[in-house]
């Protein structure tokens, strides 16, 4: 009888400790996501299927805290230009910011679009920049200026190449041609003789080259298969001029702020993780990319290793002239290239030529 009772009483006192205690509310934090590109740019896409995942899934490993993604994808926020201010207004919680179109508000972005002749590997620029952005604070305080905290710089185009109509197989065929490009890009051609840069935007290249308004362009393989670049330009030269950053992750300041440890917590570290992971995805479809490019009629020719030396040192020093730019400003713009390099270096590249070896200071 007394075992029973105690049986009773302990189920009493159980139940009554249940009703006592306050019961677990999970909080949602809602996070408007934004980006001017089509939800099937692979950046985006990568959002949705690698990026929020990720994140819920860490959240949901301790139930404190759960998210509410709006995405808003192509436009019916912001325009692709427009990430960087819809961020900075609060139009966007998070964004996926295209650097390459505010170079005046974003210099130190840039660190890798100066540096050619380097490293062709998307996931090593990806990481060497990512972590020049968090030892330095050079990049970071760009982006507080626009309202943002930096989370992760992002490379989704594997190394850029020479597609041509003719023939090619060293830089001198490209004297007094005329090179597509899309900006910074086409300073590589500043020490060919003759040759002339005609800026122009992705979805335009197919009709420059087709119209004969540009001999040449240089593009990704990727590009170069979404776009059918090989029924224009069926000659590829494989000169490896390297990829570059384009991409990155950032939040509205205020909304930030906000935002629970955890969930800051939870974000940086999907960051990062996205940042390698979509690098991985651009150097596949690189690869798968060449091969469709030589099924449509497209011709690769591998660029002779002394050719590239020659091209390289032809050029003008455009990294130390970026870094001297960063340096008057007094931001550590020759100290952020010596470490680029030597992260680099590490990762296995070379340099064709050492930008950084010939800095002034």
């Amino acid at each position: 009888m007394i075992g029973k009772m105690t049986k009773r009483s302990a189920l009493a006192l159980a139940m009554l400790s249940a009703t006592a205690l306050p019961a677990f509310a999970t909080e949602t934090i809602r996070a408007v996501v934004i980006d001017g590109y089509p939800a099937r740019a692979l950046w985006v896409q990568e959002f949705t299927n690698f990026f929020i995942p990720e994140v819920d899934k860490r959240l949901a490993e301790t139930g404190n805290y759960k998210m509410d993604w709006q995405e808003s994808y192509g436009g019916s926020i912001v325009k692709p230009k427009g990430v960087l201010e819809g961020v900075k207004l609060g139009l966007g919680d998070i964004g996926i910011v295209t650097t390459i179109f505010h170079s005046s508000k974003l210099p130190s972005q840039a660190i890798a679009a100066v540096t050619p002749f380097i490293a062709p590997d998307s996931r090593t620029v990806a990481k060497a920049v990512d972590e020049i952005a968090k030892e330095y604070p050079t990049m970071q305080k760009e982006f507080e200026k626009q309202n943002q905290v930096y989370l992760a710089t992002g490379v989704v185009l594997d190394t850029y190449q020479v597609f041509s109509k003719d023939p090619i197989s060293s830089a001198a065929d490209l004297e007094g041609s005329k090179v597509a490009g899309a900006g910074m890009n086409l300073r590589y051609i500043e020490g060919i003789e003759g040759a002339a840069g005609v800026r122009g935007g992705l979805t335009d290249f197919y009709n420059m080259l087709q119209t004969g308004l540009v001999d040449n362009a240089l593009l990704w393989p990727e590009a170069a298969k979404t776009f059918k670049i090989a029924e224009v330009a069926p000659y590829m030269l494989k000169a490896d001029l390297g990829a570059v950053n384009s991409k990155t992750i950032t939040v509205n300041k205020d909304y930030w702020d906000s935002l629970p440890d955890e969930v800051k917590t939870a974000l940086q570290e999907v960051a990062v993780a996205y940042r390698d992971h979509v690098a991985g995805i651009a150097m596949d479809r690189a690869a798968e990319s060449l091969a469709v490019y030589e099924e449509a009629g497209g011709t690769i020719v591998e660029m002779d290793p002394q050719q590239r030396a020659e091209w390289a040192a032809n050029m003008p020093n455009i990294a130390a002239e970026w870094a001297a730019g960063l340096d008057a400003k007094g931001e550590p713009g020759s100290e952020m290239l010596k470490a680029y390099t030597a992260k680099l270096q590490d990762g296995g590249h070379e340099p064709v030529r050492d930008w950084s070896a010939e800095l002034t200071q």
